[in-house]
């Protein structure tokens, strides 16, 4: 058997290609838009790709399954195990095999077993893997959401995200009974995740690649853990703000996303940004957040093409509305964005500017202005500012401004009304958060904002006064 993990940060997940070297054929689990990285992969290795699958219906990326089987005429295996409200209604259409707890099916010699896993969404399954030309058990599961490095999916996605209001406290019990059905595995079994640390799908992720079930029995506070009540209580504690876009993607991933084209958007001058300012449209810097600091158009934003730009993107950027671009024009630079952004689900770029010549900008009625900042001590001293902290509710509770209001950023934008009036600073954990919080709050028209880089990890390590707990919650 040969397996490749093929691994994307921007989105902190990893997609397998799982062959028979003696057959030459493959299977794909958990693809993502990116198609060709797959059809290139099983082509450095001489496979063909007759099987794609899935371990579950996706929140933080639009899947690639659907149209990676249409384009090699792979058989699409999909979970049948999610109850009708969690089916995947294009299966028929589509001609998908459906799988449920039990179900198997062959990849050459390589055996796939699928367990129904339910806890991180209803129709959750994970795949044993058996290579029967050299063993008649499993040697490993790919266990996309189910089991992490450390951590397990989060339970409560289906109501904080799609809005299904109380289905989380039922889930996690769900994820228990999963994992200590699971746990009767022999600890040898090899585990893949399909995510790794910085994936907004659980909340405490490790880094390494893969584990193995023995190793989590010992150290993954899940697995460790035996009381059903406990388990529940933790699992839905602390558990980071879910991006706007991710019931954007459970929708369309059940329903059944359309192919793409990935075209490159079109080169545009910075008299079209102009104008595009000038009628409010939606404009996104993607530069560094330094250089964004020291000269911007006002009435732009600024998302910076880091790991985290696809989180804050789904987040901040509409779904329904073409944006424009300031940043990389350069044709590879255009390519990539699209590529980027069409992982989840963004198509409608009407162009993209090159910021080397962003001065013009004034020659164009548009004002070029630089971003406030304000220093912990100076913050420590104002008394006329109120105090916006945008971390998680969780990172809050461990510690905050006194007086400070919190609104994790994922939130910020349908929250507008919430943030206080009159003059602001904003903080994050280290400056980054914020500085992104600063230039939508500046492009709704707050005048007097001030982003403090320092974070709440500067005022902390000063010692500043903290307080601890949480406060009402206003959502």
């Amino acid at each position: 058997m040969l397996l490749r993990r093929l691994f994307d940060d921007k989105l902190a997940q990893a997609s397998y290609l799982v062959a028979c070297e003696h057959a030459r054929v493959g299977l794909v689990v958990d693809p993502n838009r990116n198609i060709a990285q797959y059809i290139d992969a099983a082509a450095r290795e001489n496979i063909t790709i007759v099987a794609v699958t899935e371990t579950h219906i996706h929140a933080d990326f639009l899947s690639g399954a659907r149209e990676l089987a249409a384009r090699t005429g792979a058989t699409l295996y999909l979970s049948d195990a999610g109850g009708p409200d969690w089916q995947y209604r294009f299966a028929h259409d589509a001609d998908a095999e459906l799988l449920t707890d039990g179900s198997h099916f062959m990849v050459g010699d390589v055996r796939v077993d699928a367990v129904h896993t339910p806890g991180h969404t209803p129709e959750h399954i994970t795949f044993l893997l058996t290579d029967t030309a050299s063993a008649n058990t499993p040697m490993g599961a790919l266990t996309g959401d189910f089991i992490f490095v450390g951590d397990v999916g989060r339970p409560d996605l289906l109501e904080r995200a799609a809005g299904m209001s109380g289905t989380m406290d039922a889930a996690a019990v769900q994820l228990f009974q999963s994992l200590q059905s699971f746990k009767e595995n022999p600890d040898y079994l090899q585990l893949w995740p399909g995510h790794g640390a910085g994936s907004a799908c659980g909340k405490a992720l490790g880094a390494m690649p893969q584990t193995t079930l023995g190793y989590e029995k010992l150290f993954n506070w899940a697995l460790v853990e035996s009381d059903q009540k406990r388990f529940v209580a933790e699992a839905l504690d602390g558990q980071p703000e879910p991006p706007a876009y991710f019931a954007i993607m459970k929708k369309s991933n059940r329903d059944g996303p359309s192919a793409t084209t990935h075209e490159t958007p079109r080169e545009v001058t910075l008299s079209a940004i102009a104008e595009a300012l000038k009628s409010g449209a939606d404009v996104v810097d993607v530069r560094p957040h330094a250089e964004f600091t020291a000269s911007y158009a006002k009435g732009s934003i600024n998302i910076p093409r880091n790991k985290s730009f696809l989180n804050w993107a789904g987040a901040l950027l509409p779904y329904d509305r073409e944006i424009w671009v300031i940043g990389d024009a350069s044709e590879k630079g255009r390519r990539e964005l699209a590529l980027d952004l069409s992982l989840i689900g963004i198509h409608s770029i009407a162009g993209v500017a090159s910021s080397l010549a962003l001065r013009e900008l004034g020659s164009e009625g548009i004002a070029i202005e630089s971003a406030k900042e304000i220093t912990v001590s100076a913050t420590k001293d104002n008394r006329e500012a109120s105090i916006l902290d945008v971390r998680s509710r969780s990172e809050f509770e461990e510690g905050h401004i006194a007086g400070a209001t919190n609104i994790p950023l994922a939130e910020l934008q349908r929250r507008l009304g919430d943030v206080p009036p009159g003059p602001l600073v904003v903080h994050c954990q280290g400056g980054s958060r914020s500085a992104i919080a600063s230039s939508v709050l500046r492009r709704s028209g707050r005048e007097e904002v001030a982003n403090m880089p320092g974070g709440f990890g500067e005022w902390e390590r000063t010692g500043q006064r903290v307080e601890r707990g949480a406060v009402p919650d206003r959502t």
